[in-house]
C-alpha cells in the first residue's frame, strides 16, 4: 500500500473541503458533552430531612423531633431518621417540654417513613428529590450514572467493529439519530429504573458517534487541521451537512474508485486540480484483508501496545469523569464550580492544540499526568477553613486531565494504523468506560473519607504516566495504514527484544563458540 499523505498531498493542509469537513464533524461533540455531565445537576442531592406531617406538635416538638448527629466533627440534622412519631405526639399532648421535661436520647429514632423535606435554595427538583434516592436509596444516583458509562462500554465494543467493516460515515449518522431518540425518551422517564435503562442507551449511542466521527476526521483532515479538530472540536456549535466517507477506510476496503473519487471532489472545492491517476494501481490490484478485534490480540507488537493505551485510558478517565462529578460535591454555589470547572478546560484545549504541533506525545502526556495526579495527591493536606486554594488546585487538576484527556485520543489514533484504527480506538474507548463506570464510586467513597477518592485518582495518574513511557513517539510521522507500518513499543520493550535478539544471536554462535574454544585448547 503506497502512502495516502504523499498520494493526496496536492490537496494541500488547509481549504474549503477541510474547513467544511472540520465543522460538521465538530457538531457532535457539542451534544455529547451535555449529555455526559448533566448528571452532576439532575444527581446532586440537596439538604433534606423527614417529612413531618402535620399532627399539632407543639413548636418544642417540631424542632426538636429530628436528632442531631456528629459528622466530620460537626453536629447537624439527621438527614434519615427522626424521633418515633408517635411518643412525640403522645409527649407534645400532654405538654411536656423537650430537654427539660424528656431527656431526648432516651427516645426511640425511626427512619423518614413518611417522605422527605428536601432544600429548594439551590435545586427545586431532581431525580434525587423525584424519586427519594437518598439514605438507603442514595446508592442508586452513582449507580444511575454507571448505567451511562456501561453504555459507553458497549457502545465502543460494537461501534469500533461496525465502523471498520461498513465505513465511518454510517456510524457516525446512525448513532446520531439513536442518541436523540434516546435522549428524548429518558426525558418521560417515570421510574429510576427506567431512566437507568435510557441512560444506558444514551451512552451507547453517544460514545458510537464520538469515537466514529472522531476517527473519521482523523482520517480525512490533512496534518495541519487533524491536531485542531481534535483538541478544539468540543467547543463548536451545532450544524448539518455533507460529510464524506474516509478515503483512507475505502481504500483499505479495496474501494479504491470512491476513494479517488471524494479526494477529485475534495480538490476541486478546494480549487485544486487533480492529478490525473490520485492512487498507483497497486491500491487497486492489492488483495485487502478484512480485521477484527482478534487480529489486535494475535500480534505480540499490537498487544503490548493495546495493554498500554488501556490503562492510559482507563487512569484519565477515572481523573477526568472523576472530578468532573464531583463539582457538586465542592463548597460554594454547585453551578458557579461546574462553569469554573468547564471553562478549566477552554485554555487547556487551546494549549494542547499549540504544544502537540511541536511537542512530542509522550512527553506531554506524561508531564500533564504528573500535574493532575500530583494536585489530587496535595489536595488531602489543605485545611479546611482554606476552601479556595483546595478549589484552585483542584481546577488545576481538572487541566492536567483535560490536556491528557486530548493528548490520548489524537495519540492513540496516529499509534494505531488504518485498517485496526477504530478497533483500537473502541477497545480502548472500552476500558476508559471501565475507568468511568467506577468514577462515581469512587466520588461514593468520600462520604466515608474525604481524602479516600484524592488518593486512588491521584496515585493510579501517576502510575499510568510511567507506563506511557513505554509507547512510540508519533510527532512528524506518517499515519500508519497496515499493522507492518505500526511502530514497535519503546523503552523497556525495545530492551527485551534486543536482549532476546542476543541471547538468540548467542545460541547460534554457541557451537563455532565452542569450536574455537577446541582449537585454542588443542595442542
Amino acid at each position: 500500500m503506497s502512502d495516502y499523505d504523499e498520494d493526496t498531498a496536492f490537496l494541500g493542509q488547509t481549504g474549503p473541503f477541510f474547513w467544511t469537513t472540520f465543522f460538521l464533524l465538530n457538531t457532535v461533540f457539542v451534544s455529547t458533552g451535555f449529555n455526559g455531565l448533566y448528571m452532576v445537576f439532575i444527581g446532586a442531592t440537596p439538604n433534606h430531612h423527614c417529612l413531618i406531617p402535620d399532627f399539632n406538635l407543639t413548636e418544642e416538638w417540631t424542632n426538636a423531633i429530628i436528632p442531631f448527629t456528629l459528622v466530620n466533627g460537626e453536629e447537624v440534622k439527621s438527614q434519615c431518621s427522626r424521633y418515633s412519631l408517635d411518643v412525640v405526639r403522645n409527649m407534645s399532648a400532654e405538654g411536656l417540654i423537650p430537654g427539660r421535661d424528656v431527656n431526648l436520647t432516651d427516645l426511640v429514632q425511626e427512619g423518614c417513613l413518611d417522605g422527605w423535606n428536601y432544600s429548594k435554595d439551590i435545586y427545586q427538583s431532581n431525580i434525587v428529590t423525584e424519586w427519594d434516592l437518598v439514605c438507603d436509596d442514595q446508592w442508586k444516583v452513582p449507580f444511575a450514572s454507571s448505567t451511562l458509562f456501561v453504555g459507553y462500554l458497549f457502545g465502543s465494543l460494537i461501534s469500533g467493529h461496525v465502523s471498520d467493516r461498513f465505513g465511518r460515515k454510517k456510524v457516525v449518522f446512525i448513532s446520531l439519530v439513536a442518541q436523540s431518540v434516546a435522549v428524548m425518551l429518558q426525558s418521560f422517564s417515570h421510574s429510576w429504573q427506567m431512566f437507568c435503562v435510557m441512560f444506558l442507551f444514551v451512552g451507547a449511542s453517544q460514545i458510537s458517534l464520538y469515537i466514529s466521527a472522531f476517527v473519521l476526521g482523523t482520517e480525512v483532515l490533512s496534518k495541519t487541521m487533524r491536531i485542531l479538530f481534535t483538541t478544539l472540536g468540543a467547543f463548536l456549535f451545532y450544524c448539518i451537512g455533507f460529510i464524506p466517507e474516509s478515503p483512507r477506510w475505502l481504500i483499505t476496503q479495496g474501494r479504491v474508485e470512491e476513494a479517488e473519487a471524494i479526494v477529485r471532489e475534495a480538490a476541486r472545492k478546494n480549487k485544486i486540480e487533480a492529478p490525473a491517476v490520485i492512487f498507483k494501481e497497486s491500491e487497486a490490484s492489492a488483495q485487502f484483508k478484512k480485521y477484527t478485534m482478534l487480529d489486535i490480540l494475535k500480534s505480540k507488537k499490537i498487544r503490548s501496545i493495546t495493554l498500554m493505551c488501556l490503562i492510559l485510558w482507563m487512569a484519565i478517565n477515572i481523573g477526568y469523569f472523576g472530578l468532573s462529578l464531583n463539582t457538586s460535591n465542592l463548597s460554594g454555589n454547585p453551578f458557579m464550580n461546574c462553569f469554573l470547572s468547564a471553562t478549566t478546560e477552554v485554555p487547556a484545549y487551546v494549549v494542547s492544540t499549540v504544544l502537540l504541533k511541536k511537542c512530542p506525545r509522550r512527553a506531554l502526556l506524561s508531564s500533564f499526568l504528573v500535574i493532575g495526579g500530583g494536585v489530587l495527591l496535595l489536595i488531602q493536606f489543605i485545611p479546611e477553613d482554606l476552601q479556595y486554594v483546595a478549589l484552585a488546585l483542584e481546577m488545576t487538576g481538572k487541566f492536567g486531565f483535560t490536556m491528557a484527556f486530548s493528548i490520548v485520543y489524537i495519540y492513540t489514533a496516529e499509534v494505531y494504523p488504518t485498517v485496526l484504527r477504530n478497533v483500537g480506538m473502541g477497545m480502548c474507548s472500552s476500558a476508559a468506560r471501565i475507568g468511568s463506570i467506577t468514577a462515581p464510586y469512587v466520588i461514593y467513597l468520600g462520604s466515608y473519607n474525604k481524602a479516600l477518592p484524592y488518593i486512588l485518582m491521584g496515585s493510579l495518574t501517576i502510575a499510568s504516566s510511567v507506563v506511557n513511557i513505554f509507547l512510540p513517539e508519533t510527532l512528524n510521522r506518517d499515519l500508519p495504514e497496515t499493522v507492518e507500518q505500526m511502530q514497535e513499543c519503546q523503552g523497556l520493550c525495545n530492551g527485551m527484544k534486543k536482549r532476546k535478539y542476543l541471547e538468540d544471536e548467542g545460541r547460534k554462535n554457541l557451537p563455532i563458540q565452542r569450536e574455537v574454544r577446541q582449537d585454542l585448547q588443542a595442542p
